[in-house]
């Protein structure tokens, strides 16, 4: 005898199912992850990698503006207060410059997300105008003492170097607030 075997219409279909719109996978959520779609990474240059790069720079010439105060003559470099917020905020943006390198290098390596991107994002945006307007005026506060001082002290050479590395610190930092300032409007809209 024949058994009835109960005959599944194609609405029914397990492949029906797992191809729907309410299954799909949900996307990756860090820009350096790659999907099994496309199993490789892209070999044209993203925005991340140049933000990377622009990242590396600012804390290199942070790192330079903070060191070139400290390394001549520290007795002496602390009786100037300008100078010192120059060197207080040559840090900070050493700092900021620190954690945005190592959350990117962090998300490149392990593919995954140490903070939410959408958190990433807003923190990004408000440290890069945060840094911006402080390493700007610090560089406008320290000029006028430079001006001051004896051409031909160690100190006027490595104040004038501070503020250079720290202008060109502010350059970098204000063409990264622009990119995370994209990336933000970006996710808003």
């Amino acid at each position: 005898m024949k058994e009835d075997i109960p005959c599944r219409s194609m609405a029914t279909a397990p492949s029906a199912i797992a191809y729907s719109p309410a299954h799909q996978p949900v996307p990756t959520p860090s820009p350096y992850s790659f999907s099994v779609a496309t199993a490789r990474w892209s070999s044209r240059p993203s925005i991340y990698s140049f933000i990377l790069i622009l990242r590396f720079l600012a804390l290199l010439s942070s790192f330079v503006s903070a060191l070139s105060l400290v390394a001549k003559d520290p007795s002496n470099f602390s009786n100037y207060s300008e100078l010192v917020y120059c060197f207080i905020i040559s840090i900070l943006a050493f700092l900021s410059s620190a954690y945005h390198l190592f959350k990117g290098v962090f998300d490149i390596a392990y593919r995954g997300v140490l903070i939410p991107d959408m958190i990433s994002d807003y923190i990004s945006f408000t440290l890069d105008q945060l840094a911006g307007y402080l390493l700007i005026s610090s560089s406008s506060i320290a000029i006028p003492v430079t001006q001051q001082m004896d051409r031909t002290a160690t100190l006027w050479k490595a104040a004038v170097i501070s503020i250079c590395m720290s202008f060109a610190t502010f350059v970098v930092i204000a063409i990264c607030a622009l990119l995370s300032g994209y990336k933000l409007c970006k996710r808003i809209m």
